[in-house]
């Protein structure tokens, strides 16, 4: 019988001598949001990345979400990463507009890239590569995109919208590109609060319009309970993307087979998350309906006017970068737009469910 232990207990302890992470995390990383904990972004998008890279790096690396100002403030996360206060970070690059609008590009701008499109020329034409590449040379951090969004709604206001001249002198809570379109040529009145504080800032009228999200990502915070009227279709920001950023010295230091795994955990993460906002969309359009929310839907000559502003005001911030002695934006941008031209040529071959 002692000989038998001895052997039993020489096997258990071979066994864990054989497989040391197979029940341990090597890595942890504090990963602060610009979202509030449990928000439909947080959760979409950073939990369900943080659950993907357990399952596949077999809990090598662990990521511990936390809600914007739990850490760090919601729009200090780049500037967090950067001072290796945490490991990485989880926001968007809609934040970072007014420091170098080359991000507008990622971000969405009116009368950028449509979902479909945006996807395709980021993970088939090479747009991934263009980001990290950016990062890497202007942040000192490396990019992973665990998200890219749908259409969102323009406004959810206190006022109905209709003509380009309801924009004029509108308070209106927005951020990135959008902003300075409608600060530059539709005279509206831009202001920038964190995500947490959109809901309060509207139902206080304290503005006159919020644009926060998609259809279903605005209904889990309420917005049309507060504010009688919905603005689509959401030209000012077709599609967006969020983004985990990590400083490229602590991503150099993972492994290869490390690296594969969490780029395949984000590409994975923003592929159903992508789905998931997708359906909760649609249903959420009903939901706005019978609850008595008016609908407007702006007619193609608005459109048409918001997108053609939104075209200039990025190819003048283009010249301006270049002339300041940064052609980042330009060549980004020329590829960007020859892309979206390309399959503005050619959608018609796509059936529309209409």
């Amino acid at each position: 019988m002692e000989i038998l232990k001895t052997l039993v207990a020489s096997a258990i302890l071979g066994g864990a001598l054989l497989s040391p992470l197979a029940s341990a995390a090597e890595i942890t990383w504090k990963v602060p949001s610009s979202v509030p904990e449990g928000s439909f972004f947080y959760n979409n998008f950073l939990k369900r990345f943080a659950s993907h890279v357990d399952e596949l790096t077999d809990s090598q690396i662990k990521i511990r979400p936390f809600g914007a100002g739990v850490v760090v403030p919601a729009f200090k996360v780049y500037e967090a990463v950067q001072d290796g206060i945490v490991e990485a970070g989880h926001s968007t690059p809609s934040y970072l507009v007014n420091q170098d609008p080359t991000n507008a590009i990622f971000a969405g701008f009116p009368g950028g890239m449509s979902p479909e499109t945006m996807l395709a020329w980021l993970y088939e034409d090479g747009g991934v590569k263009m980001l990290q590449d950016y990062r890497k040379e202007k942040m000192g951090l490396h990019s992973l995109i665990i998200g890219v969004g749908t259409s969102e709604v323009l406004a959810h206001a206190n006022k109905p919208i209709r003509k380009i001249e309801d924009f004029a002198n509108l308070k209106y809570r927005t951020s990135g590109a959008w902003a300075g379109v409608l600060k530059e040529y539709l005279k509206g009145v831009p202001t920038v609060v964190p995500p947490g504080e959109t809901y309060t800032l509207l139902q206080r009228k304290g503005v006159d319009a919020v644009e926060w999200a998609t259809p279903g990502s605005n209904l889990s915070e309420g917005f049309h309970e507060v504010a009688p009227y919905i603005i689509v279709p959401g030209i000012h920001q077709p599609t967006f993307l969020w983004e985990i950023v990590i400083k490229t010295k602590v991503w150099d230091g993972l492994s290869k087979e490390l690296q594969t795994k969490l780029e395949s955990a984000a590409r994975l993460t923003t592929m159903e998350a992508f789905l998931h906002f997708a359906n909760a969309d649609i249903k959420a359009m009903d939901t706005y309906r019978n609850f008595g929310s008016e609908i407007i839907s702006l007619d193609e000559s608005v459109i048409s006017e918001i997108r053609s502003y939104g075209h200039k005001w990025m190819e003048e911030r283009s010249k301006e970068q270049t002339g300041n002695g940064n052609k980042k934006m330009a060549s980004i941008l020329e590829q960007y737009l020859s892309y979206q031209k390309a399959w503005s040529r050619n959608s018609s071959i796509f059936v529309r469910d209409k």
